[in-house]
């Protein structure tokens, strides 16, 4: 799940006025302490992901589904 820009601006701000230390503030979000590490190196979400594209054969689809519909 990807929180917003804005969301973990203020959990960080949060912890920095409140002086918590990641554990307390991971507490209080029921936030992960790595995700709230990553958030302090990186606050930006990531928009892409380093996946190939997968370009599935429509015809050996069809042909599959014909031979083994229960599956």
């Amino acid at each position: 799940m990807t929180y917003c820009l804005e969301f973990r601006q203020r959990v960080l701000d949060f912890k920095s006025l409140n002086n918590l230390t990641f554990q307390e503030t991971s507490e209080v979000f029921g936030i992960a302490i790595r995700t709230l590490f990553r958030w302090e190196n990186r606050i930006e979400p990531c928009t892409t992901h380093k996946k190939h594209v997968t370009k599935i054969d429509m015809d050996a689809l069809a042909k599959d589904v014909l031979e083994s519909p229960d599956d």
